[in-house]
């Protein structure tokens, strides 16, 4: 309810966990937003359907999905049609986000009810993993998930003010311009310029740092894989830099054990490129061969990657997530696929034979400033740097003021007495 002033209780407010975003398995719609009835969400259609059209991937349109699925939901609680929104919705929105909880879930082990009140300790996000130091993910969202759930919504009510669709004015404006003084007045011309025209109530990200693996916990972490297709992926990830998603979508025809070469499809350009990868990455995609050979397909378009048990599926994105998460969880570690990425560009930009525009190349970025992110010590190193200088200081002797070079005794008696100290 908002009372006289305009004010909404978002305090006392329950979003409820209704309507999901389900999985249809047309390649004309590959997901599909439903109510609480079950009914298709039309405007949300119409937004995935544009995304399609201008060459988004069924992984993008999975992703604008969730933030709007988070928006309907929300102003299903409020009780506002999402064509009837305004500013005060989405500044609501915003806030909610960045700092409510997010919708309870039902679980048979939990006997909390749903919009139960949860205490403010509980809200934090954990203490960081022991191994990874990473914080587990909490009750609220993270401020990655408001920002990019704010572009995402500028996005959708543009579309539709352009469709005649949806309200004239959009809910989620753009930043004030500044009042006095030309554009990029004070920019340093030899800096990239960045993006000034960003959503008025999109939340500032701190700058993340790129996690690697160590050494010592990614040979731990390979220890404890299950099986040779694990172990294959694994050492694929870890070699080639490639992402988790362009990996699992490679064919039989890809791989060139021959001159260790596997052609991937990039996330963002949709180009194809030959990446190379090391040569155990092959041999554990051999023993893995032998294992399903006769059980799968292996023909040239068939799919790379099989699930383990019968019947036997291409595997997904989601099913490789959930290994790595089943063998994170038993060494009490949390790292994630896309840290093997990183991993990879770690041990690549700091090799000094390795040209850092190879680096970039088989990365796939765009600007070499991104590439160089990684030339920097990761925060483990640092911080054993930083320990192993206050234990030099500690160990250095301490020199007695009489005997400091450069100064006369007398003097310093005079200041310090004939004992010294």
């Amino acid at each position: 309810m908002i009372d006289e002033s305009g004010t909404r209780d978002l305090a006392s407010l329950v979003v409820a966990r209704i309507g999901r975003l389900e999985e249809s398995g047309d390649p004309w719609e590959p997901y599909r937003l439903l109510d609480h009835a079950g009914r298709p969400v039309a405007p949300a259609a119409a937004f995935l359907g544009e995304l399609q059209a201008a060459g988004r991937t069924a992984a993008t349109q999975r992703s604008y999905g969730m933030d709007l699925l988070r928006w309907f939901r929300f102003v299903w609680a409020v009780d506002v049609p999402w064509d009837k929104a305004t500013r005060v919705e989405a500044r609501d929105y915003c806030r909610w986000i960045q700092v409510g909880r997010k919708p309870a879930t039902t679980h048979w082990r939990r006997s909390a009810a749903p919009g139960s009140p949860v205490p403010v300790s509980a809200l934090s996000r954990g203490t960081p993993n022991r191994v990874t130091g990473r914080s587990a993910p909490g009750p609220t969202y993270a401020p990655a998930t408001a920002a990019h759930g704010e572009s995402v919504l500028r996005g959708f009510y543009e579309f539709h003010a352009e469709a005649g669709s949806g309200p004239m004015v959009n809910p989620f404006p753009l930043a004030r311009r500044r009042q006095h003084g030309r554009a990029d007045a004070h920019h340093n011309p030899m800096e990239p310029h960045r993006r000034e025209r960003v959503g008025r109530y999109r939340p500032k990200l701190p700058r993340r740092l790129p996690r690697r693996i160590p050494d010592g916990a990614f040979n731990e972490l390979f220890a404890g894989l299950g099986s040779h297709r694990d172990r294959a992926l694994v050492a694929f990830w870890v070699s080639t830099g490639a992402r988790a998603s362009e990996l699992l979508g490679a064919r039989i025809g890809d791989l060139d054990a021959g001159q260790q070469l596997v052609t991937v499809i990039r996330k963002g350009s949709r180009a194809m490129q030959q990446i190379p990868a090391s040569p155990d990455a092959f041999v554990w995609h051999r023993l893995y061969q032998a294992e399903v050979h006769g059980k799968v397909p292996a023909g040239f378009d068939d799919p790379l990657w099989w699930t383990l048990r019968s019947p036997f599926r291409p595997l997904t994105y989601h099913a490789a997530y959930r290994m790595f998460v089943r063998t994170n969880q038993a060494l009490d570690m949390n790292w994630t696929l896309h840290d093997l990425r990183h991993t990879a560009a770690y041990r690549m930009a700091r090799d000094p034979e390795l040209p850092l525009t190879d680096v970039q190349w088989i990365l796939g970025h765009a600007h070499l400033t991104t590439t160089q992110i990684y030339m920097s010590a990761p925060a483990d190193e640092a911080i054993a740097s930083i320990l192993a200088h206050h234990v030099r200081r500690s160990q250095q002797p301490a020199m007695p003021p009489l005997q400091a070079p450069g100064y006369r005794s007398e003097s310093l008696n005079v200041l310090f007495g004939e004992d010294g100290w």
